[in-house]
């Protein structure tokens, strides 16, 4: 049953988004507050994934790749629900959003490209960035503005996009949980490479 936990994390946090979503269409008492806390527990489901995975030792690459997609349209659900709420903050800031979600495509378009497969590098950079955006997206939610984290937020966000498209090119096959470029570069070298136990493989 333990070996299923991972799988079940990463599907709560599915079903989560949807319910996010889903407050956001009827926004009732305190729906603000909840999708907050929400939001919080997903981020958690995502965390401790990977972790436990890596504890049971079952952390393969159907898991990693499944992982990944689920991220991407929780976050996506996320998105729409801060839309929802706070349009006018997304019509201010569209070109920023618009490059950010430009680099966002490039970097899995690149993947599909060489590789066939979505991106499942789970870098650090990546890592870090998912903090800054939680963050930025809480704050939009609760105050329908953010200027210098959502500032932080893009820059830390293309940065961290256009490391993950180096990292694809520079790998020679398709390899989840590459930390850095550098590990990438390792890698393609055909050199050994030291990950994380807890937080990247």
């Amino acid at each position: 049953m333990k070996n299923h936990i991972p799988k079940i994390l990463i599907f709560s946090r599915l079903i989560i988004g949807f319910i996010i979503l889903l407050l956001c269409f009827y926004q009732r008492n305190n729906y603000k507050e909840i999708i907050v806390l929400l939001l919080t527990v997903g981020l958690l489901t995502d965390i401790f994934d990977g972790m436990i995975a890596r504890k049971l030792n079952i952390s393969t690459q159907i898991l990693r790749r499944l992982d990944s997609t689920i991220d991407q349209i929780f976050f996506i659900c996320v998105i729409i629900s801060s839309y929802i709420i706070c349009p006018k903050f997304y019509e201010e800031n569209l070109i920023l959003l618009s490059i950010l979600i430009g680099t966002e495509l490039l970097t899995y378009s690149v993947s599909f490209i060489k590789f066939k497969k979505e991106i499942a590098t789970h870098s650090i950079g990546a890592k870090f960035w998912t903090l800054i955006l939680f963050a930025t997206l809480i704050q939009i939610i609760l105050n329908c503005e953010s200027k210098t984290l959502f500032l932080i937020c893009f820059w830390v966000g293309i940065i961290t996009r256009i490391e993950i498209v180096l990292i694809i090119l520079t790998l020679k096959k398709w390899t989840n949980d590459v930390p850095s470029l550098f590990h990438a570069i390792k890698l393609r070298r055909g050199l050994p490479i030291k990950r994380n136990k807890l937080f990247n493989g």
